[in-house]
């Protein structure tokens, strides 16, 4: 997704959001790319990794420094912001640190690898009076799911009924068993049911079939989950991450009165002599949520220099709130793998 031809900015401009980003592999060096050349008014001044030649190896040809802790990074004095894609488990900590020092986050997802770890970050937050957390749920940002929010919203349909979710990835590592699945894949999933329906998830059922061959040993791939709305609209996702073939992420509302799917993504469709026709499927996620990430990124550094502007919110999204629904969802889907039964998410009261 990087844009060629396009020279990195230099200059520094009074109001550009200076912006930290922890972690920066895949997801996070992209986001540097993305704040470096696609974003206006934000600069990344600081990287961190925990392999200090990835480090430099991002944050070397954008002038950005590099701070091997974390922590250190965050309440830096040229630090505004902070985009972390660190892995899961080191959120907590980083979340609240950012907390302390008073400085709006992107947070990739998950918000914390628990749901009460997630509730108590939710609740910091609401301590402070001001929200600085954003998730990075960036399917909210894809125009198709926005799209299909707002037929949602209008009540052409009538009620909505059913969601059917398709979510196929090429090929994952091994790590990647049926309990990975559910809290990497289908937490998005879990996102965006709620943001097209507009309420919570109070239970789910996972349904283990006939492995696919190139699954290892004990993993249920693909599977079938069920979440239940609160109104009683159902929500079917087909979780599938070793297809061989593409990157493929759908969606179908069916409603009182009709339906409507995104994400057929086949792009230019031609036929051939010889009779053979087709399109052309997206080969990953960053091609295929790439201008949402960019949205997403854009619309997170102006909500932020607005934010310490004002002293007010700094958010532009989903916020803390949506990162512990998520990971209430998730945990109840683990169980459900696990137990083979119908779990319910057991969330607290907003």
């Amino acid at each position: 997704m990087t844009t060629s031809g396009v020279e990195l900015r230099s200059a520094t401009s009074p109001d550009e959001l200076r912006v930290a980003v922890l972690g920066v592999g895949k997801m996070g060096a992209f986001h540097v790319d993305s704040l470096s050349r696609r974003t206006r008014g934000a600069r990344v001044t600081v990287v961190s990794d925990f392999v200090d030649e990835q480090a430099h190896r991002v944050g070397d040809p954008i002038g950005a420094r590099v701070v091997a802790d974390p922590l250190e990074a965050i309440r830096a004095d040229d630090v505004d912001a902070v985009v972390l894609a660190s892995p899961g488990a080191a959120h907590h900590e980083q979340v609240l640190a950012c907390l302390e020092a008073g400085k709006p986050v992107l947070c990739e997802k998950p918000l914390t690898v628990e749901a009460s770890t997630s509730l108590e970050v939710y609740r910091r937050e609401s301590e402070l009076g001001r929200r600085l957390i954003q998730v990075g749920f960036m399917r909210r940002f894809d125009h198709e799911y926005a799209q299909l929010q707002r037929l949602i919203a209008t009540g052409e349909f009538g009620a909505p009924l059913m969601l059917h979710c398709t979510h196929r990835n090429p090929d994952v590592p091994d790590f990647f068993d049926s309990q990975f699945m559910i809290r990497d894949s289908v937490v998005h999933e879990a996102d965006t049911a709620r943001f097209l329906l507009g309420e919570e998830i109070s239970a789910v059922t996972v349904v283990k079939g006939r492995p696919t061959s190139s699954a290892p040993a004990g993993t249920s791939d693909p599977m079938l989950v069920l979440f239940e709305a609160e109104s009683g609209a159902l929500v079917t996702i087909e979780i599938f991450v070793r297809t061989g073939v593409a990157y493929e992420v759908r969606t179908e509302l069916v409603g009182e009165r009709g339906s409507a799917t995104i994400g057929l993504d086949q792009n230019v469709v031609v036929k051939r002599p010889g009779g053979t026709w087709g399109g052309t499927i997206t080969p990953g996620f960053v091609e295929r949520f790439g201008q949402a990430y960019d949205d997403q990124m854009q619309r997170w550094a102006d909500a932020a220099r607005a934010g310490i502007a004002s002293g007010g919110d700094a958010v532009d999204g989903p916020g803390s709130w949506d990162g512990y629904a998520a990971a209430a969802i998730c945990e109840a889907g683990v169980a459900a793998v696990v137990k083979g039964v119908r779990v319910e998410t057991g969330m607290d009261p907003r």
